[in-house]
């Protein structure tokens, strides 16, 4: 299949979104990560068959969506809502549809808000590469307690400030580590050479976000705790800091609890017991200097805790099933496009 654009006026913004097949086809949704956009679907969408009716919106601050302010305190509440307004539009979906809701990275976590908020809406639910249910960083056991009381080594002020120089100088370079291309090639994914033909679009992607303090990567607050930063109230990477992005509980309690596929890659260098965008984790290696030791400052177990959490999604009356893909790293739809087609087809068939 092959997606077209549509723009449609939800939750009081101007949204962008990718539909592909019949209107009353299947109906899946997809949403995107971090410092990308609906295209960075593309790919996948190209491999579906035509009986899915799919849709996939720009989040605000990204692709063609307005660059709303992303309000960090709800967590990932902005996004979610603005992708619920979508279910209710009759040009992208039946009345009353309930899609197959798929997530990567950041979206991920907001398919998960979306679920607690939306259950009724939510026929199954694809979790790619996501952010633990209790954030992202500053976090140090199973249970997501807290690393220190503030949440310091997590928000606005862990971004790069180069990438995010390069990021809204729209930099296509690849002469630095820090640029979109070169983190697009060395974060992404576990081999570059897995982007092919699609570099160019899905750097174009990379490059859609919006920055500043609204959007990415947010405010930031001095903190007295190491590494000395803690989340603001403004923008992306605060709205998935744990201070505000805790939905573990929430998601145990759903009820009527959709089927849940987990799909991740083993060579994941963003979501990982050893995520190397995790402070805690440099400061062990080294990286960051100042790091107060594993007793005070653990690295974060972001595999672990999604772990415990749907194992206590299952014991609670759900189901879910968890695939690790051998030599994937942040992107399975691209890098093993084969494998996350079964598992979103077999989802599909499993729907609630």
């Amino acid at each position: 299949m092959e997606s077209q654009q549509q723009v449609v006026s939800a939750n009081g913004i101007t949204q962008a979104v990718r539909v592909a097949g019949p209107p009353d086809g299947v109906p899946v949704l997809l949403i995107h990560g971090n410092c990308s956009s609906a295209l960075f679907w593309e790919p996948l969408v190209r491999r579906l068959p035509g009986h899915l009716r799919v849709i996939a919106p720009d989040l605000r601050g990204y692709g063609d969506t307005d660059t709303a302010p992303v309000d960090a305190t709800r967590g990932l509440a902005d996004f979610a809502d603005d992708v619920a307004a979508l279910l209710d539009q009759e040009s992208l979906l039946p009345a009353g549809a309930r899609p197959v809701v798929v997530g990567h990275s950041l979206g991920a976590g907001v398919a998960m808000r979306l679920l607690v908020d939306r259950p009724d809406r939510v026929a199954g639910l694809l979790l790619s590469a996501p952010v633990s249910p209790y954030g992202f960083g500053g976090t140090r056991d199973l249970d997501g307690a807290p690393t220190t009381p503030d949440f310091a080594g997590t928000g606005a002020g862990t971004a790069s400030a180069d990438f995010v120089r390069r990021l809204a100088a729209k930099d296509r370079g690849d002469e630095a580590p820090t640029s979109p291309r070169a983190v697009l090639r060395s974060a992404y994914v576990a081999d570059p050479s897995s982007l092919g033909d699609d570099e160019e679009l899905l750097l174009d992607t990379v490059l859609s976000t919006a920055t500043g303090e609204d959007n990415y990567p947010g405010t930031a607050e001095p903190s007295a705790n190491w590494p000395g930063t803690a989340p603001g109230r403004r923008g992306v990477l605060n709205a998935l800091a744990p201070a505000y992005f805790r939905v573990a509980d929430e998601l145990v309690a759903v009820a009527g609890k959709p089927p849940v596929t987990w799909v991740r890659g083993d060579a994941d260098v963003i979501v990982s017991d050893t995520s190397l965008f995790d402070l805690a984790y440099l400061g062990a290696l080294g990286v960051v200097s100042g790091w107060p030791g594993e007793a005070d400052c653990p690295p974060q177990p972001m595999v672990g805790q999604t772990r415990a959490v749907l194992e206590r999604y299952a014991a609670a009356g759900g189901a879910y099933r968890e695939v690790v893909l051998p030599g994937c790293g942040h992107s399975p739809h691209i890098e093993c496009p084969v494998e996350f087609v079964a598992e979103l087809l077999a989802l599909v068939d499993r729907r609630r």
